[in-house]
């Protein structure tokens, strides 16, 4: 017998006293909280209970167009009010949740639709009106389109188009909660990793995992329903979809942004009296001589969150000072879904340095070496954690899960240790340790040392094939405008601080770099691009 909402007691349903499902968080929400604004997007402010509708009513739509649980719907959409429906209508009707990054070539979107085989798909016109059109036309059988442009409302006119509008879909769906049994260990989202070291894959999580790691950073963040939190990172990607979901969790707001952009942010602050903040460092540092600071008040913020990269110590001291007394660094992975670790604002200044802190409330973490033996403090090796957070598994890749998951814990590929007073202290992706001269190379060290370089706006230290040093540790910089350093000053700068076999063999110069969603440099794109830079260049001569 199928499930039905707690209203209805008389039909239990197997499983329905522990139902564990990411969706009902906003049904909770909306009974708790009817009224209160749940999002800000533009000049739309929709209620719990608008929200909450507006997905029992797309839930509805898709089970009508003979969806079955367990198939999965793409999203290829910016931030929006919209998204937010999708995401939660798509897991209340049972389904899977496929959040595809737009902003990657035709070709990854491709490998992403192909591998994962979406039956639908929900779509912002104007990616559908791009090179992605195509690519949908090819692999997804039917597909919705979004418009969210119209002014002060989430009502749009329908788009003239061959294939139904968002709206279209809502106006046909029931505002009942649909009765559809969800088991917690259900499968409810695949994200797909971001790519840095290589071709992605494809993340399994279940209600259960989800719905810990939302519980987790209400913990953690100490989150309240009166905290205003804004959605500037994208929502496919897993840091700003759980911060978010996580405060639809207490009955907090969720301003939308749809651009990385500091100045944005400062006004999105000051408007909407945000109080939780998620930002990257360099959007931070970017907002501390920012003019729009002169006219706005972030008196508002009472945490800063941010993530992805570390903080350089100056640029952190003034953002303490400046911004916010508290800024606290949260880490995790799609896999293990974030957060994982946090380190708190009372830490920061305690301790300078790659500090993680101390595992969230869900998490257990650990160092691990390459035979599987749990190291002690000072130890260097694996960061690996475990906890009820961790993926389901890679979707159709099981030779990838079995290689995550070795000796029952999750592999990040981080490399770490925990000092004397056990806080976690990160070392290196575990592919980006450079390997050079019989000598291991941490790329963040090099790094450190070029940003410290008055004239590198970002750098990469990257180890590229040669046939003396196996690998030889290259710098690739991106200098701050209207500067210029050469390649002698950048390495003499690099040999007053570093080892000399951390010091690099070569420095190359971009005007961007290749970087994810979510600002990560793209250091396996530039291992390509270079490959071939010693072999070119001669080897003799480094």
């Amino acid at each position: 017998m199928a499930w039905v909402n707690a209203i209805s007691p008389d039909v239990p349903g197997p499983g329905a006293i522990g139902r564990v499902a990411v969706p009902d968080i906003v049904r909770r929400s909306a009974r708790k909280f009817p009224l209160k604004v749940a999002i800000v997007d533009g000049p739309l402010r929709a209620t719990y209970a608008e929200l909450d509708a507006d997905v029992d009513r797309l839930a509805n739509a898709l089970l009508a167009r003979g969806l079955r649980k367990g198939e999965r719907v793409a999203t290829l959409c910016a931030n929006s009010y919209q998204l937010t429906v999708a995401m939660f209508g798509i897991q209340r009707a049972g389904l899977v949740w496929l959040p595809v990054n737009h902003n990657l070539q035709p070709a990854d979107v491709e490998f992403i639709l192909g591998h994962a085989a979406p039956k639908f798909a929900i779509v912002d016109d104007t990616i559908y009106a791009g090179a992605l059109g195509a690519v949908l036309e090819s692999f997804v059988a039917s597909f919705a389109l979004v418009r969210y442009d119209s002014p002060g409302t989430h009502v749009h006119p329908p788009v003239a188009h061959a294939h139904p509008s968002f709206e279209e879909l809502l106006a046909v769906g029931d505002a009942a909660e649909p009765l559809v049994e969800i088991e917690d260990r259900d499968p409810c989202q695949i994200m797909y990793t971001s790519g840095t070291t290589g071709r992605p894959k494809g993340v399994m999580h279940t209600h259960l995992s989800i719905y810990t790691a939302l519980l987790n950073n209400v913990i953690d963040f100490e989150m309240r329903p009166a905290d205003v939190s804004n959605a500037m990172l994208p929502l496919f990607h897993a840091a700003q979809h759980c911060l978010s979901s996580s405060m639809y969790v207490v009955g907090g707001t969720v301003v939308i942004m749809r651009t990385i952009d500091p100045g944005r942010l400062i006004e999105t602050i000051a408007r909407e009296r945000v109080t939780v903040a998620l930002s990257l460092p360099p959007i931070y540092a970017a907002m501390l001589d920012h003019p729009a600071r002169a006219g706005n008040e972030l008196s508002s913020l009472r945490v800063c969150v941010y993530g992805m990269m570390q903080m350089p110590e100056p640029v952190l001291r003034r953002a303490i000072e400046e911004i916010c007394a508290n800024f606290q660094l949260g880490s995790g992975q799609t896999e293990m879904y974030p957060c994982t670790t946090t380190f708190k604002p009372e830490q920061h200044l305690a301790r300078i340095g790659s500090y993680w802190g101390d595992s969230c409330v869900s998490t257990e973490t650990a160092i691990m070496d390459d035979a599987g033996n749990l190291l002690g403090q000072g130890e260097p090796g694996e960061i690996v954690h475990r906890g009820p957070n961790v993926m389901a598994g890679y979707f159709r890749d099981p030779e990838a899960t079995e290689k995550a998951r070795a000796f029952g814990w999750h592999h990040t590929g981080d490399l770490g240790a925990f000092d004397a007073d056990g806080q976690l202290i990160f070392t290196d992706r575990k592919k980006d340790m450079i390997k050079s001269g019989g000598e291991n190379v941490a790329s963040i060290v090099v790094e450190r040392a070029l940003l410290a370089h008055p004239a590198v706006a970002a750098a990469a230290a990257i180890g590229l094939p040669h046939d003396r040093w196996f690998e030889a540790v290259t710098a690739v910089v991106l200098c701050k405008p209207a500067t210029v350093a050469s390649e002698a000053e950048i390495l003499a700068h690099c040999k007053a601080t570093l080892s000399p076999h951390e010091v690099p063999k070569a420095v190359c110069f971009v005007e961007e770099f290749p970087l994810t969603a979510t600002g990560k440099i793209q250091k396996v794109l530039l291992r390509e691009r270079f490959a071939r830079l010693y072999e070119e260049a001669g080897t003799a001569v480094r």
